[in-house]
């Protein structure tokens, strides 16, 4: 007997007839004997519904019911959830985020997971292997009592944080897709499905552009070693396929030098031009950038010839191109740079791998390759397991399947 987190997201209960078939999941671990907890999201595109509902009612709302508001997505889909698995037979019952409870911070809308009190679940395992039906995407503040949720892809983040929390032997995360693919399989159709992953491949993968799982589930399941596997809640209920398992590095036997190929579009770039080397000037560009919660990534500096002035390149996400634009606009006179330029049609391809520390040159491979095929790279940026290029978005699908081949990963 194992204890499960399952989680299934909003296509795969988008409707009650595709919650009696997430349910028959659900029945089928439970009859292997297995305790089970289930985290269930809103219901496919509820979520937008009662966000716009909330702007509707107050353009500039009060956060704190803004949670309120969104929060009532979850607790819909729990309750029916909850209702079919007692239809099937099965003892469940639903769990708001403040009644497990799983306690957050403040932040409203992008609170983080603090802790998780799981005793009352754990009763009802012991009690009658009680079905936990929870709702994902929300807590409670334990200083307020306010409820807060958890940001976009929040449902994934509590599922892995009820794992952790329940001491699960395992979190499936279900989905519509039937595990974690070497790139997007709508562009590469030789793309294949990955029997493991480790946890370090996985987070730069989803921070990458992988749309699969939410970084910070994935950040969550690696540092409590929680094994979490990737499946789809669309197979058949009583034959499923196994999924993706991402896991410790350790317990992957063969690891290839590249795992997969991610590529994000949600990227633009900008230049300050000639602006002064000297210290201070990069605390002066990106700090305020930073106080305005403008992620920045990819940076590059060029000294000039002249050796009084650099070039600065960077990327920010496309949403905050024009405020970045704008700040740095504002600072002209304190930073000092001579123009600024600026694009929005560019794409970042990464390619991620664990073997990449024990081999060299495998950059360099990709370098070349591209450049046989004319695309031209923008920036670079590595680390210890991965690099990424930026370049032009009209040759995003070139790159990757250039990329995809070349690393071996084209299914046989």
């Amino acid at each position: 007997m194992a204890r499960l987190v399952m989680k299934f997201g909003g296509t795969s209960v988008a409707t009650v007839e595709r919650i009696k078939n997430a349910a028959r999941h659900v029945k089928r671990e439970f009859d292997a004997g297995h305790e089970v907890a289930v985290v269930v999201s809103a219901m496919s595109g509820k979520t937008n519904e009662l966000v716009a509902w909330a702007k509707e009612a107050a353009p500039n709302y009060d956060p704190a019911e803004y949670d309120v508001v969104v929060a009532s997505g979850e607790q819909v889909t729990s309750g029916l959830m909850a209702l079919a698995l007692q239809e099937m037979g099965m003892p469940a019952r639903s769990w708001q985020g403040w009644q497990i409870p799983i306690y957050g911070s403040d932040a409203h809308s992008a609170a983080r997971i603090e802790s998780v009190d799981g005793a009352g679940i754990v009763a009802g395992f012991d009690r009658n292997r009680e079905i936990a039906v929870c709702s994902g995407f929300q807590g409670i503040n334990p200083r307020s009592h306010r409820i807060v949720t958890l940001g976009r892809g929040g449902s994934d983040t509590s599922a892995v944080a009820l794992a952790a929390g329940l001491k699960a032997d395992r979190c499936d995360i279900y989905t519509d897709v039937d595990g974690v693919y070497t790139t997007d399989p709508r562009v590469v159709p030789k793309a294949r499905r990955m029997d493991k992953v480790s946890f370090e491949e996985m987070l730069e993968m989803a921070s990458l552009g992988s749309k699969v799982l939410q970084v910070r589930s994935v950040e969550i399941a690696m540092v409590q070693r929680v094994p979490t596997y990737v499946r789809s809640s669309f197979d058949d209920p009583d034959n499923p396929n196994p999924g993706t398992l991402i896991c410790d590095e350790d317990d992957i036997v063969e690891q290839q030098i590249v795992t997969g190929i991610a590529f994000s579009r949600d990227e633009a770039q900008i230049t300050l031009r000639r602006v002064a080397d000297k210290p201070g000037v990069a605390a002066a560009i990106f700090g305020p950038l930073a106080d305005a919660n403008i992620n920045v990534d990819m940076i590059i500096q060029v000294v000039s010839d002249d050796q009084a002035t650099t070039d600065i390149t960077f990327t920010v996400p496309t949403g905050d191109f024009e405020r970045a634009k704008a700040l740095l606009e504002s600072k002209h006179e304190t930073i000092a740079y001579q123009s600024l330029q600026g694009a929005t049609e560019v794409v970042k391809i990464s390619a991620i791998g664990v073997g990449m520390r024990s081999h060299a040159g495998v950059a360099a491979r990709a370098f070349r390759a591209l450049a046989e095929k004319g695309i031209n790279i923008r920036a670079i940026t590595t680390s210890e397991i991965k690099f990424s290029v930026l370049i032009d978005a009209a040759y995003t699908e070139l790159a990757v399947r250039t990329l995809h081949s070349l690393y071996g990963l084209d299914a046989a």
